[in-house]
């Protein structure tokens, strides 16, 4: 078996995801990406330029059967499995009084059963790598904010971390829980862009995973907040 690191990102064609599945590459990982759109999908593969050490599947991240699918072919296409990082998720951007319960359902399945099932099926594999789990939260995982239903969900990603790690801690695998404040990505999208210029930058949430897991094996870091200078919340 080789011993170059294999990682699995989902949501990993855009944003944090693909950010650090770039640097993730660069370094000489091998990646498998996950993704919803297969035609983002193939523009990151395109774009990454690395097609012996890159694999995509489309795929729904709040979706067991795909999941489980995702981690064998990578096993499979790459002989091992080293490092998941559960970076997709979504914001209706709306909020408990006023909002469209139309969208919340699939908010949470993606936010919080998403991660839920890329570590119960990616749990053999990283116990024989002694691999980590890299979960990606939020500053409102951590904060109140009222009515903000996909704060509950990062609140719920944030225990998920904690548990995980109390699960897993004797059988030599890592857990790190990386919050970000306010990230320029597609996030904002639907909410019109940023709420103002004080945001971090997709590359630089990926520098602060890349350094977690490039951390010796006898070292666990727990919890990584970011935040842009400036940002009070």
């Amino acid at each position: 078996m080789t011993t170059t690191q294999v990682a699995l990102i989902t949501g990993g064609s855009s944003g944090i995801g693909a950010a650090t599945a770039h640097r993730l590459l660069d370094a000489g990982h091998r990646v498998a990406v996950t993704g919803r759109n297969a035609d983002r999908l193939k523009r990151f593969a395109d774009e990454a330029d690395a097609p012996e050490r890159l694999l995509t599947i489309a795929g729904d991240a709040a979706d067991h059967i795909a999941v489980a699918d995702a981690v064998q072919a990578t096993l499979q296409a790459f002989g091992r499995l080293d490092t998941v990082i559960a970076n997709a998720g979504y914001a209706t951007h709306d909020a408990l009084d006023e909002g469209d319960p139309a969208g919340w359902r699939d908010m949470v399945l993606t936010n919080v059963l998403g991660p839920s099932l890329l570590i119960r099926s990616s749990l053999d594999a990283l116990k024989q790598s002694k691999g980590r789990i890299v979960l990606i939260g939020s500053v409102a995982g951590l904060v109140y904010t009222p009515g903000n239903i996909y704060g509950a969900t990062k609140w719920a990603v944030t225990g998920l971390a904690e548990n995980t790690r109390r699960m897993v801690a004797a059988d030599g695998i890592g857990v790190t829980l990386i919050a970000p404040g306010r990230v320029e990505t597609n996030f904002w999208e639907a909410a019109g862009g940023a709420p103002d210029d004080v945001n971090l930058t997709a590359d630089q949430i990926a520098e602060a995973i890349t350094w977690a897991i490039n951390q010796p094996h006898t070292v666990d870091v727990n919890t990584i907040v970011v935040r842009p200078r400036g940002q009070a919340v």
